[in-house]
């Protein structure tokens, strides 16, 4: 059935498209080619028009934007014009603009054509807010019909694909990306009043390091050496720590070569900073003011909505250490049995939890709160005190070497940030890579390789650091209440139509 109602419409945009290229060629047998005019100098927009009435009453303006309605009323006729900002009424009589012109316009020119507009502001009878034109000018022919204008665009995979005509059908999409725009304008203001110095690090990685993730594989023809492109900027922005650049951070695209879902995408922009001279307790603080700021910047002052549930981001954030989270969800101790992998296997067992045979008493930990627990954080939560094999770049905590300073913050079941102690022991940083070395060897494509530069650069001497990482996208969907990282994406990652 759909295979007939897509084989239908292409029928039909098929004729479409025919009629209005017909319509071209006439407009170009009168020198009329709406591709041949470079510019044309708007006065205002829409929304000036409509929010500053008042002031433009009766005065002679330019907009320009797309027809998206027509309304052909005898000697006159109504347009509705979408432009960049909103959309306005176009009044055109016939008197005024001229017969042939009248006519041009009722027969050539088509929904979707992008349009010059030159005339003065007034209120209809109706008391809408419109431009009573006095000069029209066609400055692109849409040669394709726009989608249904009362329901925008229902398929979402079309909407994901042809993100213009999302934009089009549906301009209320536009402001989720406006918002997007906002946070991250927020995110760089509030870190640059607190001296942090935005920087950029290489995307073409030798070794793919600085997070648990499978890269993707590039080749360099000149130096016939494969590259990857980078799955975290961390080890780079460490080595500037190193040289004495105290507070750096980073706004950039991430790349994994791994699955999609609602949450997941194979490129996503992250911000990462470091702070000389500062610990986790330190970015935990940082996090919670920066989120807050970002969710001023976008008009929330009270409670986020997100998909029915209500978020507060402006109360302090919980506060609960890995192992607490689990006992608290589980019902198991952890505490209990540190670094007995049997029993923690038999905990993992009895929780439906299953472990591999290299698993440690720290993964098995880290696996039954990833399965377990973080469907239960829906209000922000920090969980702190992570096992250490699952974080080969942190500091022990010196009371509890099993344990790393590390926290992620959990935000309606997602994790938002990631956040350390940065590790500064060469020599525990090394046999920690090595560990990592075992288990690539044994197959696990996520693990990290040894990156002896960056070792090199420890061993120069790194002050104690804390190290930030916020997920924006995820952060952008929580704020927007965007169910899918897919919409807060203007162009996904999407499989070819074959």
């Amino acid at each position: 059935m759909d295979e007939v109602l897509n084989n239908k419409e292409e029928n039909s945009s098929s004729e479409i498209m025919k009629i209005r290229r017909d319509k071209f060629e006439k407009l170009k047998q009168q020198s009329k080619n709406p591709f041949d005019v470079t510019t044309f100098h708007k006065s205002l927009s829409s929304k000036d028009i409509i929010n500053n009435f008042e002031e433009f009453e009766g005065k002679d303006v330019k907009i320009a934007g797309r027809i998206i309605s027509k309304r052909d009323m005898g000697k006159a006729s109504f347009m509705d014009i979408l432009d960049g900002n909103g959309k306005i009424q176009v009044y055109l009589k016939i008197n005024d603009i001229g017969e042939d012109e009248f006519k041009e316009i009722n027969s050539l020119w088509d929904i979707g054509d992008i349009i010059g507009v030159e005339g003065f502001v007034f209120k209809t009878r109706r008391g809408e807010i419109s431009l009573h034109a006095k000069k029209l000018t066609l400055l692109a022919k849409s040669f394709l019909p726009l989608p249904e204008k009362f329901h925008g665009l229902q398929n979402t995979d079309t909407r994901y694909r042809q993100r213009y005509l999302d934009l089009i059908a549906s301009p209320e999409v536009k402001e989720d990306f406006i918002s997007r725009s906002k946070i991250i304008k927020s995110i760089r203001t509030f870190l640059d009043s607190k001296n942090f110095i935005e920087v950029e690090t290489p995307i073409l990685n030798v070794i793919p390091g600085g997070a648990a993730a499978r890269p993707f594989v590039t080749h360099h023809n000149t130096l016939d050496m494969d590259l990857y492109l980078r799955i975290a900027p961390e080890l780079y922005l460490k080595r500037l720590i190193v040289g004495g650049m105290e507070k750096v951070y980073e706004i950039g695209r991430l790349f994994r070569n791994e699955g999609m879902s609602t949450k997941h995408n194979p490129e996503f922009t992250t911000i990462e900073l470091y702070e000389a001279y500062s610990d986790y307790k330190d970015m935990m603080t940082l996090t919670e003011e920066l989120i807050r700021n970002c969710a001023r910047a976008i008009g929330k002052t009270e409670l986020v909505d997100y998909q029915g549930e209500k978020i507060d981001v402006f109360a302090p954030f919980e506060r609960l250490t890995m192992i607490d989270a689990v006992k608290k969800y589980t019902g198991e101790d952890f505490s209990s049995c540190v670094g007995d992998k049997a029993k923690a296997a038999s905990m993992a067992a009895k929780l439906g939890v299953e472990c591999k045979p290299m698993d440690l008493w720290g993964d098995i930990l880290n696996k039954i709160f990833e399965e377990k627990v973080e469907e239960n954080l829906i209000q922000p939560t920090f969980i702190y005190d992570y096992p250490v094999e699952v974080s080969p770049l942190t500091k022990r905590k010196a009371e509890a070497p099993y344990l790393v300073e590390r926290f992620e913050l959990f935000i309606t079941r997602r994790e938002i940030a990631n956040a350390y102690s940065e590790l500064n022991d060469p020599v525990d940083q090394r046999e920690r890579f090595r560990r990592q070395m075992e288990m690539r060897n044994a197959g696990d494509e996520e693990a990290n390789m040894i990156d002896e530069d960056f070792v090199t650069a420890l061993e120069y001497g790194m002050p104690p650091t804390g190290g930030l990482g916020i997920g924006i996208d995820r952060l952008v969907m929580l704020l927007t209440d965007s169910p899918s990282i897919r919409d807060v994406i203007i162009f996904p990652t999407m499989k070819p139509i074959n």
